[in-house]
């Protein structure tokens, strides 16, 4: 078979040439097509996003990348070190980081965290350093008149329309890090209980974590102080008192995550930083509020295996969670809210609890008032001398009905969960739940509509006091009035 006779007029012409211009001839074209090919491939191949200017994602992508660091401040917080303390190069950093599960007190104290601080400045400043001015988020404005009795949570109503799934996070509020309420006593003892069923699959830290769970603490303890001072206070750096329980701390010796299950009602899980891929890993924490999961389920997971069941996240939120755990600073803490519509107030529910899977549209016995809109509250903080990026997560029920005479909100509600994805409703456990939910709200909404408390024919979409509504500030003092009646 020859170029002349099966190829066409143009194989042809090539093959009446001489064999030195052929063989070049030949040669120009092959060259020719692998120019087209690689050009090709640059616009839509998989490293398309790196010809537009974005790095292909890889499990190494930000093993030289480290979150900014607070050591400049070193000075500023003690005296006792000079002021030329400055960043460390990430190429140094990079060489003598400690390992995830190596434990600060025991390494050489001239290798760093990965917040940039040398073990041996950490150890250096002990206990209870000046967080605020490390971190750069003061402390909270006190509350002299603060009573736990007569105190409700804030009615957070966080919708969103038109509903993207984004990370959906805001500036937080440094007052409220952390939100005590009159259901303190009730939460903090529920708590325990749920932690003496299930132990460590609601509190655990695993190896490396231990400077990052002292920090947590320390940082909590001087946000209560300066925020509740009728009802904690710090004696000596030693022992913590609670006076809303009547007890005291010996903080000698104390385990940090237990500490917080004892005197903080709320959540907390620590992600620190994999020094082999830089990306971040849950390593420790106090998590009694899940439903579908745990604590034990997700320790030692990194963000994709955490948020594994979340819909769209690979596809909509693992790129910008990645990046914005690796550069987030410590000044910049922020706040976001999860919601759902429950049956009762369920606050721990594992894997494979018999609430999962209760038929609760087929049960006669559930009535409206049982019925609880549910939110979990959260904060991402980074704290400046571990580098951990800490989760707070509050959980607060309302009833139902209280959004009745919320401006908007019935109708913003009935939107989103008549019009998000199947997927996203069932995942907030509400999708089951429509037959019953969805009545209420429209009821609602009409009644609203009729009482010009909403102009009708308004379209839903978010509110501008997102994550309240018009007015929440009256009805929430009111109600807090009545409390103290």
């Amino acid at each position: 078979m020859s170029l002349d006779t099966q190829h066409g007029p143009f194989f042809q012409s090539i093959a009446s040439l001489p064999l030195t211009l052929r063989f070049g001839s030949v040669l120009l074209l092959f060259g020719i097509i692998v120019q087209c090919l690689r050009a090709a491939y640059k616009r839509f191949g998989p490293d398309q996003d790196a010809a537009r200017g974005k790095r292909p994602e890889t499990g190494h992508e930000h093993s030289q990348t480290f979150p900014p660091s607070q050591r400049r401040l070193l000075a500023r917080v003690d005296p006792r070190f000079p002021p030329d303390k400055n960043d460390i190069d990430p190429s140094k950093l990079a060489k003598s980081v400690l390992a995830m599960d190596e434990d600060y007190r025991r390494a050489d104290p001239n290798s760093f965290v990965f917040s940039g601080f040398r073990v041996g400045e950490v150890l250096r400043l002990g206990d209870f350093p000046n967080y605020a001015e490390l971190s750069g988020v003061p402390l909270p404005e006190p509350l002299e008149d603060f009573g736990i009795n007569a105190t409700l949570p804030r009615p957070y109503r966080p919708f969103r329309w038109p509903y993207h799934q984004t990370m959906a996070i805001s500036r937080m509020e440094h007052d409220y890090w952390i939100e005590l309420e009159s259901t303190y006593l009730e939460m903090v003892q529920r708590r325990l209980d749920i932690f003496a069923e299930y132990g460590k699959g609601v509190l655990q830290a695993l190896p490396g974590s231990e400077l990052a769970c002292k920090e947590l603490m320390e940082m909590a303890i001087q946000f209560l102080c300066a925020r509740y001072p009728r009802q904690f206070s710090l004696e000596g750096n030693r022992t913590f008192v609670n006076g809303i329980r009547g007890k005291r701390f010996d903080l000698d010796g104390t385990d940090p995550l237990m500490f917080l299950l004892e005197n903080v009602p709320e959540d907390f899980a620590l992600m620190l930083r994999d020094p082999e891929t830089g990306s971040y890993r849950f390593r420790a924490g106090v998590i009694c509020a899940s439903t579908g999961w745990s604590l034990g389920s997700k320790i030692g997971l990194g963000l994709p295996g955490i948020h594994g069941p979340v819909p769209d996240y690979k596809e909509k939120m693992a790129m910008s969670m990645d990046r914005f755990f690796t550069k987030m600073p410590t000044d910049k803490p922020v706040q976001r809210g999860a919601w759902g519509f429950e049956v009762g107030q369920h606050v721990h529910v594992p894997p494979g609890h018999p609430e999962l899977s209760r038929d609760v549209a087929g049960d006669p016995s559930v009535r409206p008032e049982d019925i609880f809109f549910r939110v979990d509250w959260q904060t991402l903080r980074r704290l400046p001398l571990s580098g951990a990026v800490a989760f707070n997560f509050k959980l607060f029920f309302y009833p139902l009905a209280e959004l009745r005479d919320e401006p908007y909100v019935p109708s913003l509600a009935l939107k989103v969960v008549s019009d998000s994805k199947s997927n996203l409703l069932r995942y907030k456990k509400t999708l089951a739940l429509a037959p019953m939910l969805n009545p209420l709200l429209e009821e609602y909404e009409r009644h609203q509509v009729a009482t010009g408390m909403v102009e009708a024919g308004w379209e839903p979409r978010t509110l501008e006091e997102n994550p309240f509504f018009p007015g929440w500030q009256g009805k929430w003092t009111r109600q807090q009035a009545q409390l103290k009646q």
